[in-house]
């Protein structure tokens, strides 16, 4: 369910008010008690998507996915053998 701004006309108290999306609009104004709201157009809250395909990573901050890429285009360090595999040279 979304959540609406109000604004009423008369005394230009703002709110929110969480509600479905069938329901109709509100009327009076809590603060003053007329019947002068109008819903006003909101900036509304980002979208999370949850679920198999969607990961946080996917928006991470371009200076963090260069870092990333440039770790994984260095090459490894050689790994060192053990010294009972080593040839043994007299």
């Amino acid at each position: 369910m979304p959540t609406y701004d109000y604004q009423c006309q008369a005394c230009k108290h703002e709110f929110e008010a969480f509600q479905s999306m069938k329901d109709a609009s509100l009327k009076k104004c809590p603060k003053c008690g007329k019947l002068k709201l109008k819903r006003i157009i909101g900036g509304g809250a980002g979208i999370v998507f949850k679920g198999a395909g969607f990961y946080q990573t996917d928006y991470r901050s371009k200076s963090y996915n260069e870092a990333a890429k440039k770790d994984k285009a260095e090459p490894a360090a050689p790994k060192k053998e053990p010294e009972s595999k080593k040839p043994k040279t007299d």
